[in-house]
């Protein structure tokens, strides 16, 4: 593997780290989640940004990490996992800030929970630096459920979708 093969894979993790990310760009904080009750113990808004950059790049890295160890036919279920993992985090801000379904991005955050653990069981066969990577970030995506969970219960009566359907 050239230098630069190994270079255009990273930027390709990071890019698809960032699409990811993107959706948090576009269904963000708005009028309605400012009215609703979150617990005393969240984050100013202005952490989420910072923080999500952080661990968007560590997880573009540690996917690198695990590419470049084994390739993608050597770490296909790893990195499988990894994309299952992107998959449920890209679509938690549509469900829970676009559509502002808090209980279907609370079943959408126990499955990038799942998925995260799963892809760290993965990777740490192949890099124990990847695994290890990915660590540090399941203790922020283990936050953010907690977190969705509390929005959720503070808002129960509100967010119900089918308390207005009477």
């Amino acid at each position: 593997m050239t230098d630069m093969t190994s270079l255009l894979a990273l930027v390709g993790f990071f890019a698809l780290c960032f699409a990811a990310a993107s959706t948090g760009a576009k269904y963000g904080p708005d009028e309605w989640y400012r009215t609703i009750a979150k617990p005393a113990w969240i984050p100013p808004n202005w952490a989420f940004a910072p923080a999500w950059m952080v661990f968007y790049s560590l997880l573009a890295v540690a996917g690198w990490l695990v590419w470049r160890e084994a390739g993608f036919a050597g770490a296909a279920v790893p990195l499988a996992l990894y994309v299952l993992h992107i998959f449920f985090n890209g679509i938690w801000s549509p469900l829970f800030f676009g559509w502002h379904r808090v209980d279907l991005a609370l079943i959408d955050a126990g499955a990038m929970w799942l998925s995260l653990v799963a892809t760290i069981i993965a990777f740490a066969q192949v890099s124990a630096t990847a695994a290890w990577l990915l660590v540090i970030y399941l203790g922020w995506v283990t936050f953010a459920f907690a977190l969705n969970l509390a929005v959720l219960r503070l808002n129960r009566d509100r967010l119900d979708p089918l308390a207005s359907k009477g």
